[in-house]
């Protein structure tokens, strides 16, 4: 796949992930409270606002701010620019894999987005779960990331079986 056609697929996911993200965070911030939850669907679907300053599940959220900003706002930002290099670059890199890796580059390019934009947190509102077995509480760009990262797991894992497959021999 070419670089020109790498970089169309890249800047299609990354419109449409961001977008769709931000617009979700901007009504969840106008609508939702963050004192209580509202439940849908049986109480399977939470949606209460609340500003994440850490990563995945809040960790990092105790860091000094100093440590929070470095890590979480510069460094997010540097590996933003190393992943969308190697999805650009990587000559044995499938078209799947370049997807993939698009769709977690938008997650963490709108993730970094109100990290700079909000003072270093991110605005998340979902949870999911039965019962008391819950998710964390999470943002469309969070599903954007997880959605790449398992792409991107399963098509190894599926190189890897067919490698497999194909290198064993008729006894």
């Amino acid at each position: 796949m070419s670089i020109a056609k790498r970089f169309i697929v890249i800047f299609v996911v990354l419109v449409g992930c961001v977008g769709c993200d931000q617009t979700t965070k901007s009504i969840a911030q106008s609508y939702l409270p963050s004192t209580v939850a509202w439940s849908f669907l049986g109480d399977t679907v939470r949606l209460q606002l609340t500003h994440n300053a850490g990563a995945f599940l809040g960790l990092g959220n105790s860091m000094p701010e100093f440590w929070r900003h470095l890590i979480f706002n510069v460094g997010g930002t540097a590996l933003l620019f190393g992943l969308l290099g190697y999805a650009l670059l990587a000559k044995q890199l499938h078209p799947l894999g370049v997807f993939a890796i698009a769709l977690f580059f938008a997650g963490g390019v709108s993730n970094v987005i109100d990290r700079w934009a909000y003072g270093g947190y991110v605005v998340d509102f979902i949870n999911v779960g039965i019962g008391p077995v819950r998710t964390g509480i999470f943002n469309f760009a969070d599903m954007f990331i997880m959605a790449g990262g398992a792409i991107l797991l399963a098509s190894e894992l599926h190189r890897k079986w067919f490698l497999t497959m194909c290198s064993r021999r008729p006894r």
